[in-house]
């Protein structure tokens, strides 16, 4: 299900005709047509295409042209919308009645013609109307013939416009559990309410025995399969590690093999289960072919799997990859744990930025004083004030490594469609395969390690779902650091030697949350966290506001943050009038 939502323009013009209206016909569809010409110029879907906009098919003055607009964004797919105009117009006729939408109006910042009177009056209807609408206005008076968008204009719209289509993008979705609750884990405890009322979501449900009846009765493409296997040996086998289990425990060669084909046989299963595959129809496998049209998914593994079968973290990682065995894609969305919380922190990083997610928990703060005690050394540089350890058991995208890099040489990670051949092998080059822990994971199988270079910007996020307050949403930027290599070999060992590690120190300022890195690491409200390549706080608060979901713990400079203008309303706090505006308003499903 490719078929990417749209974004409408809506050129809005003073309804007058005899003098007034034909006076600002150009004038408005130009606005239009240049908003249009800057997402379609800026923004790409997941697959590298660019967003699309429609445009209406001519001004709208009164209700009837808002009717007919509507009609024709309805057949078009339209999933959010932009008000355009350079002047007054009929603010209840004219605005976009969709309850599902997100909304946004830009009104022209000119004299000559009341386009700021007209915004005004449209966000009061929309806060009347209980339609909330992002305003934005032109800090700066522009000429009546200025068909420029300003930056300070041009930020808001891409900004508006990257968190709607994320949000059209979702709705009809699933989100697919393969298993159920892993550990005791509160966020695979997956709730169906949240997805359905807040994200317009459905909840698909697998027994992980399907893989196994899959695998059993040979419902995969079996030459898709020999060529990942030949792709596995040669980029990820070939790295196999030292086996590290004590020798009562360790597999032989013959079942280390044997797991090898296991896992990329699971591999193979879990994506059909998420996205379907035209080849089982073309094997007579009709059902299997049609898969459960998911966004996201999480793999429950631990326990009742992984005690018994071969674990789960080659197929997670490789999946959360923007690459595999048939080159390079987009990244897929796969929870750990059946984390649907994480999972779904890591599809907002995702569809803002069209960039792999780190999976990872937020395993340790190490205090400098708590380094020198265990190490001897200091802790130096960003790193000075301490560290957070973020590991996970093997799950963790390859695209974490950093071995991609920017025009300037930074380390980096990038939407697949930039990323080269060279960089996709640098990044397997770096990733070790580790035979599993069989004291955790007694079935076996294969765990990624490796180190994630520094010097990366990154936003870990995390959503929590709080009984009697609904869901809240965790944003802390900050940058992946490199320690000395000495005191990360000693503190690293001290967890386990065969997980991935990032280590990450967030931005500091005078929010309680962030005064020191420990504040962060015991403001956290949960083991997990999905990391997202740069500092994207300031999307993800403008997301969450559109999804009417409040943001509890945030390091974003206040003049970034963009919210509906009815948040204004609600009280001078910020983070305060976000919760109020959020319970106010309630989720948009609903």
């Amino acid at each position: 299900m490719k078929k990417y939502p749209k974004i409408g323009i809506r050129p809005t013009i003073d309804g007058r005709q005899g003098g007034v209206r034909e006076s600002l016909e150009e004038k408005t569809m130009s606005l239009a047509k240049a908003v249009a010409e800057l997402i379609t110029s800026n923004l790409k879907n997941g697959d590298g295409s660019p967003v699309e906009c429609v445009i209406a098919d001519g001004t709208i003055g009164r209700v009837a042209e808002s009717a007919a607009c509507a009609e024709k964004f309805e057949r078009e797919g339209v999933g959010a919308t932009i008000t355009v105009t350079s002047c007054w117009c009929y603010g209840a006729e004219t605005m976009d009645m969709n309850p599902y939408y997100p909304k946004a109006v830009w009104g022209f910042n000119g004299t000559e013609r009341p386009g700021a009177v007209y915004l005004a009056a449209v966000l009061a209807g929309h806060a009347q109307k209980g339609l909330p609408a992002f305003g934005i206005y032109g800090r700066d008076v522009q000429d009546l013939d200025d068909n420029t968008i300003p930056a300070d204009v041009a930020e808001k719209i891409l900004r508006f416009a990257r968190a709607a289509q994320a949000v059209a993008t979702m709705r009809g979705k699933s989100y697919l559990s393969m298993g159920s609750v892993s550990m005791g884990i509160a966020g695979s405890i997956v709730n169906p309410d949240f997805f359905q009322e807040y994200l317009g979501m459905r909840n698909e449900s697998v027994d992980l025995t399907e893989i196994i009846r899959r695998m059993t009765e040979g419902i995969y493409d079996k030459e898709e399969f020999e060529k990942a296997m030949a792709w596995t040996e040669k980029h990820c086998k070939c790295n196999e590690g030292k086996d590290f289990n004590t020798p009562a425990k360790a597999k032989n060669r013959a079942e280390k093999d044997a797991d090898w084909e296991f896992i990329v046989k699971m591999t193979i299963i879990m994506r059909d289960l998420m996205q379907g595959n035209p080849k089982l129809k073309e094997m007579g496998f009709k059902e299997e072919a049609l898969g459960h049209n998911a966004i996201a998914a999480g793999f429950q593994g631990q326990r009742q799997w992984t005690d018994f079968y071969p674990n789960g973290d080659y197929s997670e990682a490789l999946l959360n990859t923007s690459f595999d065995w048939n080159g390079l894609r987009e990244a897929y969305v796969v929870a750990t744990e059946n984390d649907a919380c994480n999972g779904v922190a890591m599809l907002f990083g995702h569809l803002l930025t069209n960039r792999a997610q780190i999976f990872s928990d937020v395993r340790t703060y190490w205090s400098p004083e708590a380094v020198k005690r265990v190490t001897g050394k200091e802790l130096t540089g960003m790193a000075a004030n301490g560290i957070i350890h973020l590991i996970n058991s093997g799950a963790t995208t390859l695209d974490g490594t950093g071995q991609q890099q920017d025009a300037n040489g930074n380390p980096t990670m990038k939407p697949y469609w930039e990323i080269s051949e060279e960089e996709m092998n640098k990044c397997l080059e770096a990733t070790t395969w580790y035979p599993a822990n069989r004291d955790y994971f007694r079935g076996g199988g294969f765990s990624s390690n490796f180190l994630s270079k520094g010097g990366m910007p990154v936003t870990m996020s995390r959503l929590n779902l709080v009984k009697g307050l609904g869901p809240v949403l965790q944003i802390a930027e900050g940058w992946t650091v490199e320690i000395n290599p000495e005191i990360h070999k000693l503190l690293d060992e001290r967890t386990d030697r065969t997980w991935p590690t990032t280590w990450f120190v967030p931005r500091l300022c005078d929010k309680p949350a962030f005064k020191d890195v420990y504040s962060v690491m015991n403001n956290w409200g949960a083991n997990h966290g999905a990391i997202s390549y740069g500092h994207i706080g300031q999307d993800l608060i403008t997301l969450a506001s559109i999804l009417r979901i409040p943001v509890c713990m945030h390091n974003v400079d206040e003049d970034k943050i963009f919210r509906p203008a009815a948040w204004n309303a609600f009280g001078m706090d910020k983070e305060g009038a976000d919760y109020r505006a959020c319970t106010t308003y309630g989720p948009i499903y609903k």
